[in-house]
């Protein structure tokens, strides 16, 4: 991205915010505009700051992070949303993926993954923590055990190398990590990333692994 991706960090621990603003504004190509307490303030600040990507805790009095995620969608659907939060129970990971996140995750996770979730996604992808995308991808195949025949005909679309960097963005591996397992650029990993949504007829990385577990190939 030519400028800096402009981020709001929501989180009603003051100490947290400081820390994740001093981390943040160490990278030339991040911007912290804002900082929210609580979700009334969210979408206040996300009205007037318009943000790239909000990093959204859950558990924040007056409007909680799922909730404010949801009006977001709504009302500011161009900004991104990460949630970030200590919780992975299944609940609230499904419920911040159905109001419209489209990266989680956990509070323990490193500085450089943050800074790579943050820049992902503001560049159009999902990001999820492998162990986040497992749970999401359990939680699929359990709803859909049974692939149908019109998607056993995709698989058969997809080239090798294209299943191969299907099955590792499953695991969660950004186009980063994929390009240097696969030893090829970044740039002809998005190149396949973008076949393969269009191949299996999803809109992201997300639905890309769901899709992968009900035709079996993950």
């Amino acid at each position: 991205m030519t400028s800096p991706v402009r981020i709001l960090i929501a989180d009603d621990q003051k100490l947290f915010r400081e820390g994740l603003h001093t981390l943040l504004s160490v990278q030339p190509d991040l911007l912290v505009v804002g900082e929210a307490r609580h979700g009334e303030e969210v979408l206040h600040l996300a009205a007037t700051l318009k943000p790239d990507v909000i990093l959204m805790d859950l558990r924040m009095p007056l409007l909680n992070g799922i909730a404010a995620t949801r009006r977001l969608k709504n009302t500011q659907p161009e900004c991104k949303v990460i949630v970030l939060t200590t919780f992975d129970d299944d609940e609230d990971i499904f419920e911040g993926l159905r109001a419209g996140a489209v990266g989680y995750l956990l509070k323990d996770v490193s500085s450089g993954k943050l800074v790579e979730a943050i820049r992902a996604v503001a560049c159009g992808e999902s990001f999820l923590q492998p162990s986040i995308a497992g749970k999401v991808i359990a939680e699929f195949a359990r709803l859909s055990p049974h692939p149908s025949s019109q998607a056993q005909v995709l698989v058969e679309s997809l080239s090798e190398r294209e299943l191969n960097i299907l099955r590792l963005l499953s695991q969660g591996a950004t186009n980063k990590e994929i390009a240097s397992r696969l030893i090829i650029t970044v740039g002809t990993v998005k190149n396949h990333v973008t076949n393969i949504l269009a191949k299996l007829g999803v809109r992201d990385r997300t639905q890309a692994a769901m899709k992968a577990k009900e035709l079996g190939i993950i």
